[in-house]
């Protein structure tokens, strides 16, 4: 479960130098510490310390992003799930499937949405209708297969 602490709680002060930092991080998570530094008018070590202090506090993370299908996955759907009883125990009963990337505890006409990226439509089934469907709390599910992505931004808060 994410940590709902703010950055300040976490003695992280978010200021213009480090959002241009992670602006910059998102646009490239690969751009070396001194070509930063150079934007920002740090030092590289000073750069390299205000990075870690980020990763460490949880405000960022730098990761490889790939594509699905490139990656073999032929199905990518949303999954909105209806729930008697506590969401939040359901909600943690899907976080820890390993075949779903994304479940978050929402409102309206679903208490529940999961994201999963599937190698065929018979995983999807298999998923949705033997793990997904069987949790005693589960009243309903529908299921949104993703046709094609538009947009896919990481580019949160600084721009």
């Amino acid at each position: 479960m994410t940590d709902r602490k703010t950055p300040r709680d976490r003695g992280v002060v978010l200021d213009e130098t480090a959002k241009r930092i992670i602006e910059l991080l998102q646009d490239d998570g690969r751009l070396s510490y001194s070509a930063i530094a150079k934007e920002v008018g740090l030092s590289e070590a000073a750069v390299r310390h205000r990075v870690q202090k980020l990763i460490d506090s949880g405000v960022m993370q730098v990761v490889a992003v790939t594509d699905p299908l490139q990656m073999g996955f032929a199905r990518q759907a949303m999954i909105g799930v209806k729930v008697s009883g506590n969401v939040r125990e359901v909600a943690a009963e899907l976080a820890a499937m390993d075949k779903l990337d994304y479940v978050v505890i929402t409102t309206g006409r679903f208490d529940i949405l999961a994201e999963i990226v599937a190698e065929s439509d018979d995983e999807l089934l298999d998923i949705v209708s033997t793990q997904i469907s069987a949790l005693d709390r589960v009243v309903t599910t529908e299921t949104f297969v993703y046709l094609r992505l538009e947009k896919q931004t990481y580019a949160w808060g600084v721009r």
